[in-house]
């Protein structure tokens, strides 16, 4: 009787340790993962590619621009990528030169995008896009109802730019969003014709854009 009270007892010890071994090993496989302050959900990724459309003055006159981005999204929240932009402003003409001019070109770069409560119908976004450009001088001697005179570029030079802004967002459709903001943009000096000021593209800039992709 004893002994077999001994063998049970045995086995009972070997289920209790095998058992033990057994969770232990499950709660290492569990655990193998690092684990962060912020916890171990997945990241998100996305993108999307977008047309801008913006108005703002260019050495005091009136100006378009028109440009596109391509960005990737992490996490629903921040978004990187590329942005460019060209413009245009109105002719002018300059009475001691007799002619006409205006003032053209486009620039570039990286776009980085903090994007604030994403989920909302509704919300924020802070571009900023920081690169390089051109622009050029542009003249004719005639403006005519019934044909383009000739344009010629007299002058052109490259910047560097900064332009920070803030957007409103509207989810539109599940991969459509509408946005409508503000920009402002901070240029190198620029040295082109005597007529034209050091910093003929600083100023405040409203854009519209359509933006579509996975957000």
């Amino acid at each position: 009787m004893r002994a077999i009270i001994i063998l049970m007892l045995t086995f009972f010890l070997i289920d209790n340790i095998s058992a033990q071994e057994n969770k232990d090993v499950v709660y290492n496989e569990e655990n193998d993962d690092i684990h962060t302050l912020f916890g171990n959900n997945k990241i998100v990724h996305g993108g999307y590619g977008s047309l801008n459309f913006a108005y703002s003055e260019i050495n005091d006159l009136n100006a378009a621009s028109l440009g596109g981005r391509s960005v990737w999204i992490i996490g629903h929240w921040f978004a990187c990528g590329i942005a460019g932009t060209g413009f245009i402003n109105d002719m002018n003409y300059i009475s001691s030169e007799d002619q006409y001019m205006k003032l053209t070109g486009g620039y570039g770069g990286l776009l980085l995008e903090p994007i604030i409560l994403p989920s909302f119908p509704i919300h924020i976004s802070l571009p900023v896009v920081v690169g390089g450009g051109g622009i050029a001088y542009v003249t004719s001697h005639g403006i005519s109802d019934v044909y383009e005179p000739p344009t010629y570029i007299d002058d052109a030079t490259s910047f560097i730019i900064v332009e920070p802004g803030a957007e409103i967002e509207l989810n539109f459709l599940k991969h459509v969003r509408i946005a409508i903001g503000i920009t402002y943009r901070f240029t190198s000096e620029i040295i082109l014709h005597d007529v034209i000021t050091a910093y003929p593209l600083n100023g405040w800039t409203g854009t519209a854009a359509l933006k579509f992709g996975k957000f």
